[in-house]
């Protein structure tokens, strides 16, 4: 497993543990909840910074052809 992988998981995961843990207990601590949020946060953005753009070769997978417009004086 690739190490940028292995640190973006971790980041989710921990993240997401430090989060519920903070809102778990009767007396939630804010700053804590805080922390865990922008763990989970940071992870998501580094892992979706790595996929590719669905929309990035848009004009080689395009299957409709434009024809050439024809102007009316060349007729």
């Amino acid at each position: 497993m690739n190490i940028s992988r292995l640190v973006n998981l971790i980041f989710i995961i921990g993240g997401g543990i430090i989060a519920i843990y903070a809102q778990a207990g009767e007396k939630q601590n804010t700053y804590l909840l805080i922390a865990g949020i922008v763990c989970l946060m940071l992870g998501i953005y580094r892992t979706s910074r790595n996929i590719p753009s669905k929309f990035e070769n848009q004009e080689e997978e395009s299957f409709v052809k434009s024809e050439p417009i024809e102007d009316d004086e060349k007729r």
